[in-house]
């Protein structure tokens, strides 16, 4: 304020008259530093859908998708009211999210409402540390519908993880090369209760219209006390995209995961997922997912009734800061008579119900 009321008076003072400007140079001081860039947003959505399931169990009860965040299956529901809070002063800054809704309650964990929470400090423009909980870098989709094309969620999504707590540090390599390494606790939780750690690290890369992250996930589930023989998880998973062109963008998701003790797979999953969206209009887009994910069995055992074949078309209506959504999806596998553990069950031993089909009416309102 000091330095804004000086200025002022000198340019006052210059003119005020041509003969002071005629018989003196009048000289103005260097400002003072300024300060430090502050910055502080607060962002959010709110979201709602109707979804009604095609097809129905021997007791006529609707079979339901075992996926994330829609289990409605004959009527209408609600997803969260999300706020979103970040500020940055220099080289330091934070995050804050918090959600309140079932899609909360089911991301989140024991803490439902805390979706996000961290502090970041970037002592150089190639460094940048995170210490805190933060959303997942595996994966295509994300907990917050904005970000996704599809509002029903992929099967690599729904087996998670969905967020990490701990320490990471992001690189800038070179121009359009990054890399990420992390420490943190066992994957969707705060506290480290089984006594071991996970350890993260990705790999990527943006030129011209792609962009590309190889990531790599590995950790102790159990840790066993006794005989050594931890569950141990390894996850590497692979996400792109590609703009082709302003109104045709494709993506991919493939992910592999396997936990194990003692060198024998105990349970895992892999999978792929393929995205495209068409601009069709201004304000309509078509986006499209097919996805193929199988679990895996343990060591010695031949299960079936474990994979699916599911296929998704949403279209994007856009109304100022609200997006509707109509999506038509169907699932799909040849032998979910047998099921094992309710893996990929769609809510029915009948072996007719081997696919499950739905509509589906969401909005999206971003502010």
């Amino acid at each position: 304020m000091k330095t804004y009321i000086s200025n002022l008076f000198l340019l006052l003072l210059v003119g005020s008259g041509s003969l002071i400007a005629q018989t003196a140079e009048v000289v103005i001081p260097e400002a003072e530093e300024v300060e430090e860039t502050k910055s502080f947003t607060l962002t959010g959505y709110v979201d709602a859908y109707f979804q009604n399931v095609f097809n129905s169990d021997e007791n006529d009860s609707h079979l339901v998708f075992p996926t994330s965040f829609t289990p409605e299956t004959e009527g209408f529901s609600v997803g969260m009211v999300n706020l979103l809070a970040e500020k940055s002063v220099g080289k330091v800054g934070f995050v804050g999210q918090v959600g309140f809704g079932p899609r909360a309650d089911d991301a989140n964990g024991a803490y439902p409402n805390l979706q996000q929470l961290y502090v970041t400090y970037s002592p150089s423009d190639a460094v940048t540390f995170t210490f805190g909980q933060f959303g997942t870098f595996v994966g295509y989709e994300v907990i917050d519908a904005p970000a996704n094309m599809n509002y029903s969620t992929s099967y690599l999504f729904s087996y998670g993880p969905f967020f990490h707590t701990g320490l990471k540090a992001d690189f800038a390599l070179a121009e359009g090369f990054g890399a990420m390494v992390a420490i943190l606790n066992n994957t969707d939780s705060r506290f480290n209760e089984p006594g071991g750690f996970y350890y993260g690290a990705q790999l990527s890369t943006e030129t011209g219209g792609l962009a590309a992250y190889l990531n790599f996930l590995y950790g102790t589930d159990v840790k066993s006390f006794d005989d050594g023989n931890d569950l141990n998880t390894f996850q590497v998973d692979l996400t792109a995209t590609f703009e082709a062109s302003e109104t045709l963008t494709f993506g991919i998701n493939a992910s592999d995961k396997t936990q194990g003790t003692d060198g024998n797979t105990v349970q895992g999953f892999a999978g792929v997922a393929l995205y495209s969206t068409i601009g069709l209009s201004e304000t309509f887009d078509l986006s499209l997912r097919g996805e193929y994910f199988s679990e895996k069995s343990p060591d010695g055992i031949s299960l079936d009734g474990r994979s699916v074949t599911a296929l998704t078309a949403t279209g994007n209506i856009v109304i100022g800061d609200l997006r509707i959504m109509p999506e038509v999806r169907f699932d799909l596998s040849g032998d979910l008579d047998t099921t094992y553990g309710d893996i990929i069950n769609f809510g029915s031993e009948s072996a007719a119900d081997d696919s499950i089909g739905s509509f589906l009416l969401a909005a999206v309102y971003s502010f």
